[in-house]
């Protein structure tokens, strides 16, 4: 039998060498700036929450109101397009197309309990009091509507039952403005309604006056008048300019009106801008920038007492009335023509 191989182990032992392997660690590879995406959508994500905090602190009640509307559909409408009204801007001779309103039916949602600063409970009296403002601005609007489509309507037909008046229908124009509701008598081309240069009114544009003065002496507010000019380039030696002009036109309109049965008391002002504000602006000559503007003033336009508030105002009064003394200025005579 063979001996075993001596491996050379101490006391001649044959015992197997240990072997021992170190692993030699090196430095660790760039890992590729993931930490930087990380941070970047940290901080995208920190913006995005302040400005969401931002905005729920600066916009207002009605604003989160109308964004919750917008993302809520529970509103359907049942309201027909249209447009215009009769001369909703236009002259009575063109005519004026009908509109066809509808109702709109919506769910009502309660009031919500958030206030605008996101964190504070909204009052009921202020909500309230909102509602009820809004209630009578809307009255009020509606209010002022059928009072303009009535005197549309009303001149229109008082205009078309006088035939001598037919060549002027194309000179009124009436329009719904904030200032209140606005007639414009403008000249047109060989339909004049003064003699040139001067404030005698032609009979046909008197008579038209007086026609619209039985339409706006029913009506209760206050009454502006102005007079406007085209930029004459005429000099008059005494030194009569357009200013003049249209401050007698305006004044001529005045008469016109009364003599119409219109009250004095309804006249709020009588005012000439001479060629400073024009309808056509394109053509500063244009016989259509030469007219005079009639306006019936909302009540926040009149600075003085409100004209319906004066009672019996259209009612005439008869028999004599009591003298009052004169406390201030009084109308000099006119001066006798020289010779």
């Amino acid at each position: 039998m063979a001996e075993r191989p001596d491996f050379g182990g101490a006391g001649g032992e044959g015992k197997a060498p240990i072997i021992i392997k170190r692993v030699k660690k090196s430095a660790e590879g760039h890992h590729g700036g993931a930490w930087k995406v990380a941070y970047a959508d940290f901080v995208t994500a920190m913006m995005a929450f302040f400005l969401l905090l931002w905005l729920l602190n600066a916009v207002t009640e009605q604003q989160l109101n109308g964004v919750a509307d917008y993302f809520t559909p529970i509103a359907a409408s049942t309201r027909e397009s249209g447009a215009g009204g009769m001369l909703g801007g236009q002259t009575v001779g063109e005519g004026a197309s009908q509109s066809r309103t509808g109702a709109t039916a919506a769910v009502v949602l309660p009031p919500p309990s958030i206030g605008s600063g996101g964190s504070e409970m909204t009052d009921p009296n202020q909500s309230s009091q909102n509602n009820e403002d809004a209630s009578i601005r809307a009255a009020q609007e509606a209010k002022d509507q059928r009072q303009f489509e009535q005197v549309q309507q009303e001149l229109k037909q008082t205009i078309s039952g006088v035939p001598d008046l037919a060549p002027l229908a194309n000179s009124l124009m009436i329009e719904n403005t904030p200032e209140g509701i606005k007639i414009e008598i403008m000249d047109q081309d060989k339909v004049d309604m003064f003699s040139p240069g001067s404030a005698n009114l032609f009979p046909r544009s008197k008579d038209l006056l007086m026609q619209i003065s039985k339409v706006i002496r029913k009506m209760p507010n206050k009454l502006s008048i102005t007079g406007h000019t085209d930029p004459s380039t005429a000099v008059d030696p005494s030194g009569y300019t357009n200013w003049e002009l249209s401050s007698d036109r305006a004044l001529a309109t005045r008469r016109a009106l009364l003599e119409g049965g219109l009250d004095d008391r309804q006249i709020n002002k009588v005012v000439g801008v001479s060629d400073r504000e024009p309808i056509d602006k394109g053509q500063l000559r244009s016989p259509r920038n030469r007219r005079v503007s009639i306006v019936l003033l909302r009540a926040e336009n009149t600075k003085t007492e409100e004209f319906d508030r004066l009672p019996r105002f259209l009612e005439k009064k008869g028999g004599t009335q009591p003298t009052i003394p004169a406390t201030g200025e009084s109308l000099a005579p006119a001066a006798p023509p020289a010779n």
